[in-house]
């Protein structure tokens, strides 16, 4: 996706397609675009992704608007953006607030894995970890295969189990076939 793009555009980076994996799957499931409020569980027609950034002063996670609507190219410019500007302390109120999940990502520290705590409303967050080379079977043949671990927590009022499962296993297969991400 980089080998192609303008020097002066945004980069995509992996996590740039993990954020529009998620509004893939949200499409799939939309069971869990939602939040829970005192009156209700509150459903969205459009996915707006919550970023963890890590910044001097502590993490925020700022909310990219639409993600299903925009190109890869688009979230990576936004995230970086988003990301610039938190690390700056110059994000306004209104952009680190709505959203339904979040996606806070510690693979660039070597994590491989871990369990995130949910930002409310938020009715998940997904947990990522480092890519890492391990033995897979692939065609009965065991091979090296770049691994990739994720985590989702859900809050079960306003989310089951059992839509959380549907939701992971539409992201699944988001991530283990790429080119649907960017369909």
């Amino acid at each position: 996706l980089n080998a192609g793009a303008s020097p002066d555009g945004p980069r995509v980076s992996l996590n740039d397609l993990l954020v529009k994996a998620v509004a893939g799957a949200h499409a799939r499931v939309p069971e869990m675009n939602v939040v829970w409020t005192p009156e209700a569980t509150r459903s969205f027609a459009t996915t707006d992704v919550a970023v963890a950034v890590a910044t001097d002063r502590g993490l925020v996670t700022p909310v990219v608007r639409d993600v299903g609507s925009l190109s890869v190219s688009a979230v990576a410019a936004r995230v970086a953006d988003l990301a610039a500007r938190a690390r700056a302390g110059r994000l306004k109120q209104d952009e680190l607030e709505g959203g339904s999940i979040s996606v806070t990502n510690l693979g660039m520290h070597g994590v491989e894995e871990f369990a995130a705590i949910i930002n409310p409303p938020h009715a998940a967050i997904l947990a990522v970890g480092a890519v890492r080379e391990e033995p897979v079977v692939e065609d009965g043949a065991l091979v090296v295969g770049q691994v990739l671990r994720v985590t989702l927590s859900v809050d079960h009022r306003p989310v089951d189990g059992v839509v959380a499962a549907r939701w992971l296993a539409a992201y699944r297969d988001l991530v283990e076939n790429p080119v649907r991400i960017l369909a």
